[in-house]
């Protein structure tokens, strides 16, 4: 005889319960994209259940049922994905339970995260960075902006977000802007957080120096934004300011210039950087610092990923190009 189930109290089924943590996502200031990839994972984890007559409640998902899930995910897909969705579905089920929608246990405890393997560190190697700085070289004022963000990227590999968000004040005592050229530091702003200062080394102080100087002669000097595009309205309020996605599109324009292989993009200078400063026995306490790493599961990475191929200097690598 079969062994009934044991018997559960009423629940709803997982997808009506995406409205409701959207909402909770979006007052909790998580970013589009972040809520994005969360419920994708519900949504699949609940359409795959369903296809396979496996229960979709709330209460009565098991451990079972979303590890077949994440197997699945791993041989369709890819390991990533799979992770992916192994640490969506942990927030989703805490969430759960927090809210008092689930009285039982979470399902992931006792689930191993799929094993992902490291990926191949795409180095940009010296002569790469120097073509590229070459292909930046003239004297206007979108060459110089175009130095001066190379020159950040080298020294301290700033997450895209924060480098579009960098504010400008032509007024140096005005706490407001973000800029600190005296003390070589960039100050990052983020929601609910406490100030992150980055370092750049003097080129690249020296660089964003001659871009402020040509920018304020440029039309729309009064934005507060230290990044200026072309052309366009991209931000609020009518005022002009150079996005992330601006930016990702001058690294691939400025790197096909340069002739560097494979697609430019921030995460390549983060890898270099972060390689050149292990390579030379950098703390990597310090290292988080820079970048803003939470984990020093991060900072091993980079350490069995190759860490300290490049020659030993004590010159930073944004100045010794």
């Amino acid at each position: 005889m079969a062994r009934s189930r044991r018997q559960l109290p009423p629940s709803p089924p997982l997808l009506d319960m995406v409205p409701s943590w959207e909402l909770s996502l979006q007052a909790a200031d998580k970013s589009p994209g972040t809520i994005r990839s969360y419920l994708d994972s519900v949504r699949v984890l609940a359409r795959f259940l369903s296809e396979r007559g496996l229960p979709v409640e709330v209460e009565a998902v098991e451990a079972a049922n979303v590890r077949a899930f994440l197997d699945a995910s791993t041989a369709t897909t890819s390991p990533g994905n799979a992770h992916k969705h192994f640490r969506n579905l942990r927030v989703f089920f805490n969430w759960l339970i927090a809210e008092e929608e689930r009285t039982a246990g979470t399902p992931m405890a006792g689930i191993d995260p799929p094993k992902v393997a490291s990926r191949t560190v795409e180095l940009l190697a010296d002569r790469e960075l120097e073509a590229l700085l070459e292909v930046c070289s003239g004297g206007s004022w979108v060459d110089r902006r175009d130095t001066a963000i190379v020159r950040v990227l080298m020294d301290n590999g700033m997450r895209l977000s924060w480098l579009a968000g960098l504010r400008h004040s032509a007024d140096v005592s005005d706490e407001g802007g973000d800029v600190w050229l005296d003390r070589r530091l960039l100050r990052i702003v983020r929601k609910g957080e406490d100030a992150h200062l980055v370092p750049i080394g003097p080129k690249t102080a020296a660089a964003i120096d001659r871009y402020l100087r040509a920018r304020a002669r440029h039309p729309h000097a009064a934005s507060p934004w230290l990044w200026l595009p072309v052309r366009g309205i991209t931000a609020e309020g009518g005022e002009r300011r150079l996005t992330a996605t601006g930016i990702q599109q001058m690294l691939e324009r400025r790197g096909r210039q340069a002739g560097i292989s494979g697609r430019l993009h921030p995460h390549r200078f983060r890898q270099t950087m972060a390689d050149d400063y292990l390579g030379k026995g950098g703390d990597p306490l310090d290292l988080m610092r820079i970048t803003g790493w939470k984990s020093v599961e991060i900072v091993r990475r980079y350490l069995e990923a190759g860490a300290g191929v490049r020659a030993q200097t004590d010159v930073a690598l944004g100045d010794r190009l």
